[in-house]
Parts: structure tokens; sequence; C-alpha cells
């Protein structure tokens, strides 16, 4: 399914709808005296096609007049974390204008790319952009972390309009906000938590579980860093394998968010209870061949795994060799019928 809703409702806006579709390899979608003409996917009523198409694409481009557009897409706005870009343009293409999602949902960067396209200009009013300051939150987002509490964006981001100083707690600098004139704004390294001021708005980039402060001005930032190797026996069931995962996480007070990837041998390509476990948890699963199993040094080598898969480590191994780094946070540990280990990305 392409990635891209385009709506117009006039004969003009139809012609260069179809210009978008193609160049964005979108869905084009016309009333129906239009549909035929332009191949378009037909549709009566904008409020009901839009109210079918607002959660499946992630990216929605209107050629109308925007105040149509605030109210078709208004009773569908849930939060700014999973609403889609919104882009609203008139049927020249001479102003793009950004609507909603600007950030998490690149709607800025849309309404960039369609502006080159058109030949227009990008209309922009995200505060961050227009004084020329970065956004914490698409700063997060470009480098995939996962944000905790969507309410303390505004805090950090004031805080980075104003000039005010903004605390970084990043032990492991995987936010890389360590230069802070090239960043545009005022950081404080906190280097130890005890050095955390709670009056003072800040980031707090962890791969731990950690419950936010309504309290505090605190932005929690968990990096996708964790990765979980995993063996198992035939047919083990996805329920199995997520539990085992989320138990083991929940006991070691690892981020559940952190989790990057499942690993495992490739024996194991044919398990669907791993292909359904990754999907539940809303990540990929990858998978190494024993020789590369075999060159991890493991903790905790076994001779019945080694016996039945010709490797004497599947989780530990899958861990260590995925995440790079050698560093174990969670050895060996099982259900009755699957293995988990979990290591730290370096």
């Amino acid at each position: 399914m392409n990635r891209t809703a385009i709506y117009a409702l006039t004969p003009q806006g139809a012609r260069l709808g179809k210009v978008l579709a193609d160049r964005l390899v979108g869905d084009l979608f016309l009333p129906y005296r239009l549909a035929e003409e332009y191949r378009a996917i037909p549709f009566y009523r904008l409020m009901e096609v839009v109210a079918r198409n607002f959660s499946s694409y992630p990216r929605q481009v209107f050629i109308a007049a925007a105040g149509i557009v605030v109210r078709v897409i208004s009773p569908h706005l849930k939060r700014k974390d999973c609403d889609p870009a919104v882009i609203v343009l008139d049927h020249q293409g001479r102003y793009v204008i950004s609507l909603l999602s600007g950030h998490l949902g690149r709607a800025n960067e849309l309404a960039r790319e369609i502006a080159l396209l058109t030949g227009g200009e990008a209309v922009i009013t995200t505060a961050t952009d227009v004084a020329g300051v970065p956004s914490i939150d698409l700063l997060a987002s470009e480098k995939g972390f996962i944000i905790l509490n969507i309410d303390a964006i505004k805090s950090v981001n004031m805080a980075i309009l104003t000039g005010e100083p903004v605390q970084i707690f990043d032990p492991e600098s995987r936010l890389c906000l360590m230069d802070h004139e090239c960043m545009g704004f005022n950081v404080e390294q906190v280097a130890e938590k005890k050095d955390w001021v709670k009056s003072k708005p800040g980031i707090w980039v962890t791969w731990k579980d950690k419950r936010p402060d309504p309290i505090t001005r605190q932005l929690i930032l968990h990096p996708r860093c964790l990765v979980a190797g995993i063996g198992c026996n035939r047919g083990t069931d996805s329920r199995e394998i997520v539990e085992l995962i989320r138990s083991t996480f929940r006991e070691n007070a690892l981020a559940l968010h952190s989790l990057k990837c499942l690993s495992t041998i490739d024996a194991k390509r044919g398990e669907s209870g791993l292909r359904e476990a990754a999907q539940q948890l809303g990540v990929p699963l990858s998978f190494a061949s024993p020789s590369e199993l075999k060159s991890i040094r493991v903790p905790h080598p076994s001779r019945v795994v080694e016996k039945h898969v010709g490797v004497s480590s599947v989780c530990e191994a899958a861990a260590l060799l995925k995440s790079g780094s050698g560093r174990l946070l969670v050895p060996k540990t099982r259900s009755l019928n699957a293995t988990l280990a979990v290591a730290l990305e370096g």
C-alpha cells in the first residue's frame, strides 16, 4: 500500500493531484465525476473517504481550501505522535502548507518536497523552524528514539526557543548533543543522576525502564539499542516468546521501547511464532548463520544446544553478534520452549 493519499476536488486540482501522485508514488482520490479521467480512486463525499483513509496513510495531501481540510480531519485527530502528516495546497501549487504533524509526521519536510515539485512556497509555522533552531521531537525522530512522554516536548522546545539551558542526561551520548554550539541551543550536560535539577527542563536518554514524573519538565527518550537473542523449540507459539521478552524486560528494568530487533539462527526461518512475535513487538527479525554464531564467545555454551543445532549457543550468541558490542545485559533465560538473552548495542 502507498504511504501518501492525495485528495482534490476541482478539475485544476485533479490535474495537479495526478502529477503529485505520480511523483510521490501516492494514491489519488477524486470525486466520481473526475476519477475516471485521471485513473483515480473515486469518492462521493470527502468526509467519508478521509474517515476511511486517515489512519491508513501516514502522509495526507489535500488540494483544497484549508478550512475544508480542518473540518474533515478534526474528528480523527488523536495525538501528535500518531497523527499523519497533513499538507494543504491551492490548486495552482503556489502555497504548500504544513498543517499537521510538522515534526514527528515529517509534514514540514513533505511540504518542502511538494513545493519543489510545484514551484511554490512551503508554508511552515512551527516555532522552532521559524526561529531557525532545532526541535527536540524532530531530533529524536530522526534518530529513531521513542518519546515516552509527548507532553514534555513543549517544555524543552520552549526552553530552546527562549535560550533557557536544557539539561541533558545521556551517559552514552546516544542523542549526540555534546556540541551544543553546533546544535544552536544551550545544553547543560548532566553526568550523574543525582545532579539532575527537577525545576529545569531537560532530556533524559535511557534504555532502562523509567516512569515520567508529571511534576518535572523532564522529557524521556528511549533509544532503540537492545537486541533480543532468541532460541526456541520447533512450533513455539508467539505468545510464549512475547511473554518471555516482556517479563524479562520487566524483571530487569529494561525499556521495551528500546527493543531494536529479535535475532536468531538461520535454522529458525520457518518458525511462524518468531515472525509473529516480532510483528507484535513492532521490530524486525534477523537471522545469523551457524558460522557467525560460532565466532561469538558466550558465557553459557551448551552441549545440548550444539548437539541439536550445531552451535553451542543461539540466544546469547545471536544477541551479542547483532549488538556488535559484546555487552550482555541479560544472560540466557528460559521459558518452557524458548530461550532469551539481551545485549546492548554499542
